[in-house]
């Protein structure tokens, strides 16, 4: 077992927890805050201060970001593993999120713009897939209590997320680059917490690069990225040739965005082929690493659906609802706020729920749990339903109590997935690929990202009568993916072993 520093705790939990949640919290804060506005100061009118894109541009920008965000977690987990470690993966990739926001703030053109997305982009490629790893390592015995404890690292997350919605939302409703100056200062103090606690409280957890410690243990050859060179060559080379045969057009935002939601879960098979084949692991091990596939495809899925969030659902709160509270017009981006409020008030429950069950041996398994997520993710778009068809009546727009209802379902469904996802991913991933399995999760969000963009950019903000069958494919899409995992669900407990 790894020294974890201090022996005092946080809510029960190694004290290690605390620094990571902070963290965690503040770089949420920035993103979820810039998130919020992103897609509307895209699609605002340069004479109101905004870049004037139509919906169809800025949804597959928004995708390619957002996507780009998690994709990068894979190499960001690589060079943890394999160079640095994940306790300087976190700290560097925090200070380029904070450089990344603060070029968002400052007034200009598209290429700024762009630029700046893409250092927060890095930075986070860094920071998300290796604060997670740490926390998994703070419970060696795993179990119940080691998902118990990535609740409670949920409910970092997501007071960030509540509070940067809240803040960045309100302080660009007085000029958008206020807001975006407001993320970084955000991270700024994630990055001042992280350095006055990691070393106290976390001890020499996640400072040896994971691969390393492998290597000495089982006295094996170093790793080599040719694989993941080459793989990154050949996939170019195959959006090349798509181009110049017609199959897509990389011209456009649009094109690439489609082009991406099919390659990079192609990448994603191969790459874990690779290791299924040649990456050194025991056969219970290789069984795992396929179960961690077939959970990336479930988590896809469930992202497709839920990080509509910040395009479709937020594009619905600013054209079709009716956001008059006490005769004040609240922000749109407000509303995303009630995603993160009811996570902290959902996830105390969820995870003493989880540790009840478990002693009782009635503890669903995480296949299960994923199945159960999806479906609520559907029924929460089956709500998105009829508030499209109240909205085609109502001369106001929709209640806001439709897109309430709607977070609450995706809310717990999140709880029922996320969390689980995080925890299994941890367990099941060999250690000397820990950070690249945990980039793999969150590529599945990258996947559901991209196409939540898509999706947006089937958003016509001048017919709200093509919306019911907009929002009815998602239906389609997270309930059938939960029956197929509920279905599957035996068979993939088998496989995962002895993790729990």
């Amino acid at each position: 077992m790894e020294n974890s520093g201090s022996q005092s705790t946080f809510f029960g939990h190694p004290r290690g927890l605390a620094t990571l949640f902070f963290t965690e919290m503040w770089e949420r804060f920035s993103y979820y805050g810039m998130r919020a506005i992103l897609i509307l100061f895209m699609t605002t009118e340069a004479a109101q201060q905004g870049l004037g894109m139509d919906n169809v541009e800025a949804g597959a920008i928004y995708g390619l970001y957002t996507a780009a965000v998690y994709l990068l977690t894979l190499p960001g987990g690589w060079i943890a593993d394999n160079v640095i470690g994940q306790r300087k993966a976190i700290w560097y990739g925090g200070i380029l999120i904070m450089i990344g926001h603060a070029l968002l703030a400052i007034p200009g053109n598209k290429g700024i713009f762009i630029a700046g997305l893409a250092f927060v982009a890095t930075g986070t490629g860094f920071l998300k897939p290796n604060i997670s790893s740490i926390v998994g390592d703070l419970y060696p015995e795993g179990g119940a209590r080691r998902d118990a404890g990535f609740s409670v690292f949920y409910m970092g997350i997501n007071l960030g997320s509540f509070l940067g919605q809240t803040l960045v939302s309100l302080f660009a409703t007085w000029n958008w680059h206020y807001g975006f100056g407001l993320a970084a200062i955000g991270m700024l103090f994630g990055l001042i917490q992280y350095r006055l606690t990691a070393d106290k409280h976390l001890g020499s957890i996640g400072i040896q690069a994971k691969a390393k410690e492998d290597r000495i243990e089982k006295n094996k050859a170093k790793t080599s990225p040719v694989f993941a060179i080459a793989t990154l060559i050949g996939s170019i080379a195959l959006l090349l040739i798509a181009q110049f045969a017609g199959w897509v057009d990389l011209t456009s935002a649009e094109g690439v965005a489609l082009s991406m939601a099919y390659i990079i879960p192609g990448i994603t098979f191969i790459y874990l082929l690779y290791i299924i084949v040649a990456g050194d692991i025991t056969v219970p091990e290789k069984k795992q690493v396929f179960v961690i596939f077939v959970l990336f495809l479930g988590a896809a899925c469930f992202w497709a659906g839920f990080e509509q969030a910040g395009s479709t659902l937020n594009l619905f709160a600013n054209d079709y609802t009716d956001r008059i509270l006490l005769g004040y017009e609240i922000p749109p981006g407000w509303l995303q706020n009630f995603n993160p409020f009811f996570i902290i008030i959902l996830a105390p429950i969820f995870g003493a729920l989880w540790i009840k069950l478990a002693a009782k041996n009635l503890n669903p398994s995480t296949p299960l749990k994923f199945g159960f997520g999806l479906v609520l993710m559907g029924l929460g778009f089956l709500v998105m339903v009829f508030a499209a068809k109240a909205a085609a009546v109502a001369s106001g727009g929709a209640s806001m109590t439709f897109l309430i209802l709607t977070y609450f379902l995706h809310s717990s469904g999140e709880l029922t997935l996320s969390p689980v996802g995080l925890s299994a991913t941890t367990k099941l991933a060999p250690k000397a690929y820990s950070g690249q399995m945990m980039g793999i999760w969150f590529v599945a969000t990258s996947v559901g990202n991209l196409i939540a963009g898509l999706y947006a950019g089937g958003f016509d903000s001048e017919d709200v009568t093509q919306l019911p069958d907009l929002f009815m494919s998602v239906v389609w899409l997270g309930v059938g993916a939960g029956l197929t995992f509920i279905v599957i669900s035996g068979l993939l407990r088998k496989w995962m072993g002895n993790v729990h």
